[in-house]
């Protein structure tokens, strides 16, 4: 057993978690979850939780069925907004590696597909970074008369939420995301009424993918709480700005910036010129992953 392992193990019986929740993500972005109880998770970490993946989008063929989530303990986190009402119970959440019966990681892994690619990068020399600001709309708990929702706020760029239906609603976010130690940079109200904005410190790439699941879980936790509902929709308002996730990327050589060139007229070094031509190139595919849904799409309108 590994020290991490030890370390989940100790610190499960020390604070008294009830239940741990094993997360992992599909080919189309949805978070799945398996609820395990602590005594089980050792043998989790050992062997591996059992599961039918031909019932997961994309993941298996019905005659490939038998899947296996492995725990990665690194990823272990308390959630700090589904504590148990009465006894005061903790819950916390793994995210999950996805192998095969023979222990193979599994082709259909989104973190798996994030983490092969790292290590092509690692063996030119590479790190990545990535840094999200993520955008999203909150809703008033009830639609409008017409069936359609309403935004929570009628506020507009960077205005100060005092009327807003939930004015604590990003502070009560950040405190809830930093204690699962996810770093908030700064966050404020966006262009459209209702819109919000929050950004994530830097981080290695893998990281960040576990980290923006997270988030997106526990901005609708939050809003729940604070009486409201959040939606992640690129375009949910076809008057309003649409979300999105703008995220910077960066790659390092050992401690070296690898796409500054203090020579280049544009500070542009040969290997960042080449990464922007390889996001040009494949922009079509990486679109088919990235924008997956029609409503994407109904940004690209006139104005």
């Amino acid at each position: 057993m590994s020290r991490q392992q030890e370390y989940v193990l100790r610190t499960i019986e020390e604070r008294d978690i009830r239940f741990v929740r094993l997360w992992f993500t599909d080919i189309q972005g949805y978070l799945k979850s398996v609820a395990v109880a602590p005594a089980e998770l050792e043998g989790a970490f050992a062997e591996g939780i059992g599961f039918d993946g031909s019932s997961i989008e994309g993941f298996s063929r019905v005659v490939e069925s038998d899947t296996i989530a492995r725990p990665d303990p690194s990823t272990f986190q308390i959630l700090p907004l589904d504590s148990g009402t009465g006894d005061q119970s903790l819950t916390a959440r793994i995210f999950c590696d996805i192998a095969m019966p023979d222990g193979q990681p599994s082709w259909a892994d989104p973190r798996q597909v994030l983490r092969r690619q790292l290590n092509r990068a690692a063996d030119e020399g590479f790190s990545c970074y990535v840094h999200p600001e993520i955008e999203f709309f909150l809703l008033k708990e009830e639609d409008g008369p017409d069936g359609r929702p309403v935004p929570s706020d009628t506020g507009g760029y960077f205005d100060q939420a005092v009327t807003d239906a939930a004015p604590l609603f990003r502070q009560d976010a950040i405190t809830a995301l930093e204690s699962m130690g996810i770093s908030v940079e700064f966050s404020h109200h966006e262009a459209a009424p209702g819109q919000q904005e929050i950004d994530l410190r830097f981080a290695d790439a893998l990281s960040m993918a576990d980290n923006v699941m997270s988030f997106r879980y526990m901005v609708k936790q939050v809003a729940r709480r604070n009486n409201v509902r959040a939606t992640f929709m690129p375009k949910p308002f076809h008057d309003y700005p649409g979300s999105a996730m703008h995220t910077h990327m960066s790659l390092f050589e050992g401690e070296d910036n690898a796409f500054h060139d203090p020579d280049d007229l544009f500070y542009l070094s040969t290997t960042a010129k080449s990464f922007i031509a390889g996001i040009l190139e494949h922009a079509p595919e990486i679109s088919a992953v990235t924008n997956q849904w029609v409503n994407s799409y109904k940004r690209l309108t006139s104005g």
